[in-house]
C-alpha cells in the first residue's frame, strides 16, 4: 500500500512512523512544505540517522520512509503525485485544510485529515469543522478523518493505542484500517463522522479548562466535574449538529477527552495551566512551539452552539479567559456560582 502525508509536524510525522513500521511494508511518503526542515530530515546526522528535530526530536526516522518537499510548483502537481498513492492523508492544521483539499479535490483514491478543530468564522458565517469544508471544496471527494486518543510521541515509539476511523465512505474506513491497525495501534471504524469531529474539537477546548483547573491547583475532585461536566457539553453540541450519543462514550469522545484533558503532553491542557500562572495567551501560545487547536476552535465552537441555543458553561469560561475578559480566578468563580441543575446531557 502505498500512503502519502501531507504535513510533517508531531503527529503527521508519528503516523507516518507507524505506517512505515506496519507488517504490510507499506511504501510511505512524508511531503513538508518548510525547506529547511525537508533538508533536516533528509541528511543523515553524525549517527547516520534522520531526525524531524522540530517536532519529533531524538526519535530516528525509519529507513523505509520518504521525505519529499512540498515546494509551490510541487503543490500544484500535489493531486496527480497523490492520485498514484492508495491513502492521501493531510496532516495539516484545521486553518490549512480548506486549500489543500481544494488542491486535492479530482483525486478519487480515499483522503483522511487528522486535524481536530473547526474553522475559525468569518463575518456572519460560522466556522465549519473538517467534513464541513470538504463538502463545499471538494463534494466528490472519498474522505473522513482518522481521530481519538493519541499523542504523538507515544504513537512514533510505537506504544499502544486505539484510534478511530470514521467516514460516511466504506472505502475510507477500509483504507485507513489496512494503513495504520498493526500489533501496536488498534484502529476501530465508526461511520458517525460528526460526532467523532465535535469530540476531537472540543476535547481541546475542555483541556484548556482542565489545565486551568490544575494550574490553580484545584484539586482532583475539580478536574473529575469539569471532565464530566465537559462531556455533557460536548454530547449535546454534537447531538444538535447530528451526531450519535453513543459515539461520546467511545474512543474520540470520552477516550480522547480524558487524555487530552489530565495528559502532560497535552497542549491544551498546558495553555491553560500557563494561564492560571499569570501568562498572557500570547506568551503561553508562544512557548509551546506547537499548534493548540482549542485556542483556535473555542471561539467558533460556542458561536456554532449559540447559534443551535446550545448552552456550553465551560466553554463560554474558557473563551471569555482567552479574550481576557475575566481572570482565571473568576472563571472558576462564575462556572462554581452556577444555579443548581439536574444532572443530565439534555439539561443546561
Amino acid at each position: 500500500m502505498k500512503i502519502v502525508f501531507l504535513g510533517a509536524g508531531a503527529w503527521g510525522t508519528a503516523l507516518a512512523f507507524s505506517a512505515s513500521r506496519h507488517p504490510s511494508g507499506h511504501a510511505v511518503e512524508l511531503w513538508a512544505r518548510d525547506a529547511s526542515q525537508v533538508a533536516a530530515m533528509q541528511q543523515p546526522a553524525d549517527d547516520g540517522q534522520r531526525y524531524n528535530a522540530r517536532y519529533l526530536p531524538g526519535m530516528a526516522l525509519p529507513g523505509a520512509l520518504t521525505v519529499r518537499h512540498m515546494t509551490p510548483d510541487a503543490l500544484a502537481d500535489l493531486s496527480h503525485g497523490c492520485a498514484q498513492a492508495d491513502l492521501c492523508v493531510v496532516a495539516t492544521p484545521t486553518a490549512a485544510l480548506r486549500a489543500t483539499l481544494h488542491t486535492l479535490a479530482d483525486i478519487q483514491i480515499p483522503v483522511a485529515w487528522l486535524c481536530k478543530g473547526f474553522e475559525a468564522a468569518t463575518g456572519e458565517a460560522n466556522g465549519l469543522m473538517p467534513h464541513e469544508v470538504q463538502a463545499q471544496v471538494a463534494p466528490h471527494m472519498m474522505a473522513g478523518a482518522l481521530s481519538g486518543p493519541s499523542f504523538a510521541q507515544e504513537v512514533a515509539t510505537g506504544q499502544p493505542t486505539a484510534l478511530v476511523a470514521a467516514s460516511g465512505h466504506a472505502s475510507v474506513r477500509d483504507a485507513l484500517v489496512q494503513a495504520f491497525h498493526s500489533p501496536t495501534l488498534r484502529v476501530y471504524a465508526n461511520d458517525d463522522l460528526i460526532g467523532v469531529e465535535v469530540g476531537g474539537a472540543v476535547k481541546n477546548v475542555l483541556a484548556v479548562a482542565t489545565g486551568l483547573c490544575d494550574g490553580l491547583q484545584l484539586g482532583l475532585n475539580a478536574r473529575a466535574a469539569l471532565v464530566t461536566r465537559g462531556l455533557a457539553e460536548m454530547t449535546r453540541l454534537g447531538l444538535a449538529l447530528g451526531a450519535r450519543p453513543d459515539t461520546f462514550m467511545g474512543l474520540s469522545g470520552l477516550g480522547d477527552l480524558v487524555l487530552t484533558a489530565t495528559g502532560d503532553l497535552s497542549r491544551n491542557r498546558r495553555v491553560g495551566q500557563l494561564l492560571a500562572t499569570g501568562q498572557s495567551l500570547d506568551e503561553a501560545v508562544a512557548s509551546l512551539g506547537h499548534v493548540a487547536e482549542g485556542v483556535y476552535s473555542a471561539r467558533t465552537v460556542l458561536r456554532r452552539a449559540q447559534a443551535l441555543g446550545v448552552d456550553m458553561p465551560i466553554v463560554t469560561a474558557v473563551v471569555a479567559l482567552l479574550d481576557g475578559l475575566t481572570t482565571p480566578q473568576q472563571a472558576v468563580a462564575a462556572l462554581m456560582g452556577r444555579e443548581a441543575r439536574i444532572e443530565a446531557v439534555r439539561a443546561a
